[in-house]
This record gives C-alpha cells, sequence and structure tokens, in this order.
C-alpha cells in the first residue's frame, strides 16, 4: 500500500505576533462598531505567532490584483524548490522516480500549474502527470493525499510529489470590514508544504482506505468573493459547528474499516480554529492532548490553509513518529464544507532506511524479460 512520508514545511521569515495583529487591528479599525467583537475572536483563535511573505508595512498595502498575483507566482517559484527537495530526500527518491505531481494552493491562480514549471525546471520527467487543485481551499491537503492514495492503488509503483504553497496574507483587504475578514486577518498565515506518497518503500503512515464528506447545502459557508480586487475570503458563523457532523462522518469511514476512530494512536487533522478541535474532541471523547500537533501548528503559524496538515505530520515525525504498526487519522476540512479523511497505519522505523523497494521500480536493476515488462506495464500507466 501507498506510504505517506515524512513532510517538508517551510515559513517566510516575517514574523508577526498576536498583540501586534491586535495593536493593528485597534490602530486601522478604530471605529469599527464590531470591533470589540474582531478582537475578541481573534484573541480566541490561539495563535500567537504567524509567518507573512513580505514585512507587514507591505502585507497592509493593496497594490491591485496584479501585482499581488504577479508575487504569488515570484515567491512560489523561489521557495517551492526547497521544500521539494527536501520532500524527496525524505522519501529517498529523486525527481526522475515521480510518476504524478499534485499541487495545491488556493491563494494564488498560475495557468499552466506550477507543476509544469517545476517539471521543466526541476528534473522530472515530461510524461509526469500534473494535477492542480485550486478550489477546494484548506481541504486540498488531506484531498492531495487521497488523490495520492487512489492514484497507488491504481499504478502500485507509482510516486507521487505532493506540493502545497500557502501565502494567505496575499489576500489581504484593507476594505474589507466584514468581521469574518477581520477574523481571518489574525487567523491565517503563510507557509509551504511537500510530501511523497511512495507506491512501494517507505517511513511513514500507510493509507489504508480513504473518503471523502460534503455537507450539503453549506457552500456559502467557506467562500471567496472574487472582485476587482482579488479574493475576499467569506466564514460563516455556523462553520464551528460542523464538526456535530463531520465528527460522525470520521466515525462513519473507519467502522467498516473495523476501526473504532475514537480509539486509534495518532490524529493529523486540520486546524481550522480551537473550537473544530475542541468540538473534535467533544464529539469523538477524546481530550484535547490528542490533538496536540495540530494546535501546536495553530499555535506557532495560525491557519495555514493546506498546509496545515503536513505541518502537524512533520511535528509527529520529529517526536520519532509511531510504533510500527500504530494507528491514525488524517483529515482535512475545508470549504464546501468538505472533509477530506485518510486512515492510515505507521510503517518503518524515522532515521532507519526505507523498506527495499522492487528493483525494477528504479530500472537499474530491470533485464529484459517478464520482470521488466510487468514493471513497463504497470508504470503510472505508461
Amino acid at each position: 500500500m501507498a506510504v505517506l512520508c515524512r513532510p517538508a514545511v517551510a515559513v517566510p521569515e516575517h514574523l508577526i505576533t498576536r498583540e501586534q495583529t491586535l495593536e493593528l487591528a485597534r490602530d486601522i479599525h478604530g471605529d469599527h462598531p464590531q470591533l470589540d467583537l474582531a478582537l475578541r475572536l481573534i484573541g480566541n483563535t490561539g495563535v500567537q505567532t504567524r509567518h507573512v511573505v513580505q514585512p507587514i508595512e507591505d502585507t497592509l498595502k493593496h497594490p491591485g490584483f496584479t501585482v499581488r498575483n504577479a508575487l504569488y507566482e515570484k515567491e512560489a517559484k523561489s521557495r517551492v524548490p526547497d521544500v521539494v527537495r527536501r520532500a524527496l530526500d525524505h522519501a529517498e527518491l529523486t525527481a526522475d522516480e515521480v510518476d504524478m505531481i499534485v499541487y495545491v494552493s488556493c491563494t494564488g491562480f498560475m495557468m499552466p500549474s506550477m507543476t509544469a514549471w517545476m517539471i521543466n525546471t526541476m528534473g522530472f520527467r515530461s510524461e509526469t502527470r500534473q494535477l492542480p487543485i485550486a478550489q477546494l481551499g484548506c481541504a486540498a491537503g488531506g484531498a492531495a493525499i487521497n488523490r495520492a492514495h487512489d492514484f497507488c492503488t491504481a499504478y502500485p509503483r507509482a510516486n507521487v510529489l505532493i506540493v502545497a504553497c500557502e501565502f494567505c496574507s496575499l489576500l489581504y483587504q484593507p476594505t474589507d470590514l466584514a468581521v469574518g475578514n477581520l477574523l481571518s486577518n489574525g487567523l491565517f498565515g503563510d507557509a509551504l508544504a511537500a510530501a511523497v506518497v511512495r507506491g512501494q518503500g517507505g517511513v511513514g503512515v500507510r493509507i489504508e482506505r480513504n473518503s471523502s464528506r460534503l455537507v450539503r447545502d453549506t457552500e456559502d459557508w467557506i467562500s471567496y468573493e472574487v472582485r476587482d480586487t482579488g479574493f475576499h475570503f467569506r466564514l460563516d458563523k455556523r462553520v464551528p459547528g460542523t464538526m456535530s457532523v463531520l465528527a460522525p462522518a470520521m466515525r462513519d469511514v473507519a467502522e467498516p474499516h473495523g476501526w473504532d476512530i475514537a480509539d486509534l494512536d495518532f490524529y493529523i487533522v486540520h486546524a481550522g480554529g480551537p473550537r473544530i478541535l475542541d468540538d473534535l474532541g467533544k464529539y469523538l471523547s477524546l481530550p484535547a492532548e490528542t490533538f496536540r500537533y495540530s494546535r501546536r501548528t495553530l499555535t506557532e503559524r495560525g491557519n495555514i490553509a493546506s498546509a496545515v496538515i503536513f505541518d502537524a505530520l512533520d511535528r509527529l515525525f520529529s517526536e520519532g513518529g509511531a510504533v510500527h504498526g500504530a494507528r491514525g487519522v488524517i483529515a482535512g476540512f475545508g470549504p464546501g464544507i468538505t472533509a477530506e479523511i485518510a486512515l492510515g497505519t505507521w510503517t518503518g522505523i524515522p532515521g532507519q532506511p526505507s523498506p527495499p523497494s522492487d528493483a525494477v521500480r528504479s530500472g537499474r536493476a530491470a533485464q529484459p524479460g517478464s520482470a521488466a515488462r510487468t514493471w513497463s506495464a504497470n508504470r503510472a500507466g505508461s
């Protein structure tokens, strides 16, 4: 089965604290009739620090959507290669062994996608499959893992590279005074992440089952309004209550697999805000410590959209990983309202070599005959 290897994560160099965020809100929106509510909501996020791709004085300017999108492309091309190379190193693979690239982002737009640029500049084969995902927001990290799992199920010897690139600060709208938008100004941060799903070999989470769930009639709860000034984030006050639906959905995914979702060894879930984690714990009867990796991501980096689950997973790796065979869940939540859920078991020991993959996989040991023909037939649809 496909194994999700250790992610590589990076954050920009510019830091803003909760105290700075609150002070800026008071200075900029001092006459806002709901300022006290906005300040209270920002204070309750639990976010202590965030990283942004520009100095804060530049972040607070709006030079226009054209300039911002150009900055998104420039920063993505500058920062993506490092996390990709580190993720490939974690997976003990090279670029030419990747069969598909899944690129997820909801904070900028490029066509052709970053996948085309990566193939042209980073040593990937020209036949590498491309799957850009742009409209699943924070759920896209989970969707990328699940689509990688699907691909490796169809092509068991394939490898998939996932890249998440989120510059949420480029969505700042200084004239948008909706309370939900003011809250988002104190919640979201910038980050990049990359991870490899190996069809064979690898150390990490062996994905065994994945599922998607849409909560009907919630399309306008998390959304963008696309205007001349770019993307305007919309967040409905009912969003935190969705765990009453999504927690049972997670249970529904686990039970046919013979697992109890409330009795697993590790939980890597999207940290949209503290109430999401609190309610998930309440509905699954789990202690707060269960979601410690996600809480640390939220506290230290804010809501980094599709990159959250990779940052949380990297924190599990940093603690030494889990014991071999430990069971866990990875779940991303986002607009729709959409949940992307994967169940998996831990395989291998971090810091030790990956289990050997089929020698035919790399082509280095392939000899003419049935084995080589089998690999040729199976390789990602070749």
